[in-house]
């Protein structure tokens, strides 16, 4: 099931008071909807909903040991889990605070207050979500940038560890891009990088692929389940399109720019180390720049 933005899991074990918040909230939000507490966690763990809405009193497990639970689990900590519940007494709302819940909605539910207390926290959400998209990703090219790459690239690796499966990076970096910089000035040199990234992205279109700006002009591309052989091909594809594009000038005439690749490919153990892998494939760009650049170079 795909995961959906501004959406609910309202969690209450009576199906009328389901039926009522739904009906309030239907209109702005996709709302999922469970009855007990390990549903939920479940249902979580499935949809990663912005908000949980969470009822306390529950059979087998409460309102208070579900947050608990929740706060345990590494893709749902985050999640703000609004409390709906009759218990209005500052002990309930002491306990719940400490668990960090993020507010309270009483019954009897008053719409404009379930809207508001929900839109709020839609809002932190929403405002959050932008600070981690603008945190991973640089504003030049769109491409996810360093940190991005690493997060991922410790997940395919462990991934390849756990399945015994080769995972590929290619290391690609502009040839003479300075002097680009030098001749035609910064704002041109970004229009080569925006257009080198357009190609990189349309060339690493398979699911699992993965390409980032590493910094400068330098980028890399992630390539789980992929050998060697394959990942040569993938990198040679790239080059000659690169080689092949007449890229705009700000002056209208047209900008020829070639890359060098170097391409590494491992089925990891737990004995390996990522920094390795990365040295290699860095070891195997350089080895293609002393060739005489605009190639592509295995590390053997």
């Amino acid at each position: 099931m795909s995961v959906k933005e501004n959406s609910l899991l309202i969690v209450d074990d009576e199906s009328a008071n389901l039926k009522v918040l739904t009906s309030i909230l239907d209109k702005d939000y996709v709302i999922y909807t469970a009855k007990n507490g390990i549903d939920a966690i479940a249902k979580a763990k499935e949809l990663k909903p912005d908000i949980i809405l969470l009822d306390i009193i529950m059979p087998e497990m409460d309102g208070f040991q579900t947050l608990s639970e929740l706060k345990r689990t590494d893709e749902l900590n985050k999640t703000p889990v609004i409390f709906i519940t009759g218990l209005c007494s500052d002990e309930d709302e002491e306990k719940g605070l400490s668990l960090d819940a993020a507010d309270y909605i009483t019954k009897p539910f008053s719409p404009i207050v379930v809207k508001l207390r929900v839109r709020n926290q839609m809002q932190i959400v929403t405002q959050l979500r932008t600070i981690e998209h603008l945190s991973l990703v640089d504003q030049l090219t769109n491409l996810p940038n360093r940190r991005s790459l690493d997060e991922r690239l410790k997940m395919e690796w462990k991934q390849a560890i756990r399945e015994q499966t080769h995972i590929s990076m290619l290391m690609m970096d502009l040839d003479k891009f300075k002097n680009i910089n030098d001749d035609c000035g910064h704002l041109q040199g970004d229009i080569v990088l925006q257009k080198t990234a357009e190609i990189f992205r349309n060339n690493l279109k398979r699911p699992g692929d993965f390409v980032a700006r590493w910094g400068g002009e330098e980028f890399v591309a992630i390539l789980p389940n992929t050998s060697q052989e394959g990942a040569i091909e993938i990198a040679e594809k790239i080059r000659i399109e690169v080689e092949n594009t007449l890229i705009p000038s700000i002056d209208n005439s047209r900008i020829k720019i070639t890359i060098s690749v170097g391409v590494n490919s491992i089925i990891p153990t737990q004995n390996c180390s990522v920094n390795a892998f990365i040295s290699n494939a860095d070891k195997a760009l350089y080895a293609a720049k002393d060739a005489g650049r605009n190639k592509v170079v295995c590390n053997n």
